[in-house]
């Protein structure tokens, strides 16, 4: 059955269904972009929320609202809170279908209710500059028009989906991450809809990433009259991050970005507190105990220090995605869906990491750069090119609609031979 369907089944009244979809499709992002959705933005997060239930219902299958975990964080004062996170969105059709895949986007973007970046502009006629235009509010709607297409097949019950979209990918995925590792269990592979770049290039290999938070505490004191009886944290906080800095390079591929300390007050005081905040980006996992060994270290010697005391807050939310030889087939098979599209699928490696660095460490293939062309994402500059809409829309069609007719192996599948 199925060798005859490749050979015979026609992919274009499926993909045409698609052809006149960028007007619509950009009118929808241009109302999901007006939706403030910051990361901590919680009404904006559940009026997101409302919009994409209501977009996804037309897949014909209830959407379900799922609580997230808390997010941990350190305020300015030291002091370790819980945060409440927005909640997502799931939904599931045809779990038993004999291709399985997980569908990742997120909602939230880096653009708070205060930030100055609420509005859009058309730089030209297929250009929009908007907040989370390319990330990822594009991205979502290359993904629900690709499975508006997958319905409109005559493959759709070989096709199961599952489809899961966060609310605090922008914040490291603290309280969803459990429920993309649950997902990726019950599928074959996954698609995530991070925007690609410019030109249509996608992340290959990423990154790990960890976010900390150096507390750092001395003692108050009068800087003239009592300077001796003074414990200066920022000065210990000085010494921290001279040692934390000098990690980086120390092995291969890994940075420490120290990204800001606050803490201090007026000059004729002696500072009691410090919090250093900063971010580890690495490319092996074994690198993340390292780190944290010889971060512990420098933390341990200002604990020491007679009157100070100091704690490291945080940790490793995202693991490297290496490009594996079972993810470099997939990427191949994309690529080989491309041509039929007349694009031209190719792939970098990244420092910058997303949900998809979290589903491939559960153990399946994934692609997280099937979203929008776009680029100067998290920056008032960000814009997503309109043509990609139904462009990466059709690409995504194209590959699932492959993978169920036969034409090419399931990425679940893809055995463990050496990459080429």
């Amino acid at each position: 059955m199925l060798s005859a369907m490749v050979n015979t089944y026609n992919y274009k009244a499926d993909l045409a269904y698609l052809d006149d979809r960028r007007a619509p499709m950009t009118e929808t992002l241009r109302a999901w972009c007006a939706i403030n959705s910051g990361s901590a933005n919680l009404s904006g997060l559940k009026a997101m929320h409302g919009a994409l239930a209501e977009a996804f219902s037309a897949l014909g299958v209830e959407v379900e609202t799922v609580p997230s975990g808390p997010h941990r964080i350190v305020t300015r004062d030291g002091e370790v809170v819980e945060q409440p996170v927005g909640d997502m969105l799931r939904l599931v059709k045809r779990p038993q279908a004999p291709v399985r895949v997980l569908l990742v986007g997120h909602m939230d973007t880096v653009f708070g209710a205060d930030h100055p970046f609420q509005s859009e502009k058309f730089l030209d006629d297929d250009t929009l500059n908007a907040p989370g235009a390319a990330d990822m509010k594009g991205g979502l709607l290359v993904m629900l028009n690709a499975l508006m297409a997958i319905e409109n097949s005559s493959l759709a019950d070989r096709i199961g989906y599952e489809v899961l979209i966060n609310a605090d990918e922008e914040i490291g995925s603290i309280g969803s991450a459990h429920m993309l590792t649950e997902a990726a269990k019950r599928a074959q592979f996954a698609c995530v809809y991070e925007p690609a770049l410019p030109d249509g290039t996608l992340a290959g290999a990423r990154k790990g990433s960890g976010n900390f938070a150096a507390v750092i505490r001395g003692k108050s004191a009068h800087a003239g009259r009592e300077h001796h009886l003074g414990r200066n944290a920022i000065a210990a906080a000085a010494d921290f991050i001279s040692g934390v800095d000098k990690l980086t390079g120390q092995r291969e591929g890994l940075t420490v970005n120290v990204a800001r300390v606050d803490g201090g007050g007026p000059n004729n005081v002696v500072p009691e507190l410090a919090v250093v905040r900063f971010n580890v980006r690495l490319e092996q996992p074994e690198d993340s105990d390292w780190l944290l060994e010889q971060a512990n270290a420098l933390i341990a010697d200002i604990d020491g220090r007679e009157g100070y005391s100091a704690k490291l807050e945080g940790g490793f939310t995202r693991p490297p995605k290496p490009m594996t030889p079972q993810l470099n087939a997939f990427f191949l098979a994309l690529r080989a869906a491309g041509v039929d599209l007349g694009l031209n699928i190719d792939w970098v490696p990244t420092g910058g990491c997303c949900d998809g660095n979290n589903i491939a460490a559960a153990g399946i293939p994934v692609i997280d750069t099937l979203g929008v062309r776009g680029a100067h994402i998290h920056s008032s500059a960000e814009y997503a090119k309109l043509d990609s809409l139904v462009e990466r829309a059709k690409l995504s069609t194209l590959l699932l609609l492959k993978i169920a007719a036969g034409e090419i192996p399931n990425p679940g599948e893809f055995v463990n031979t050496e990459k080429h």
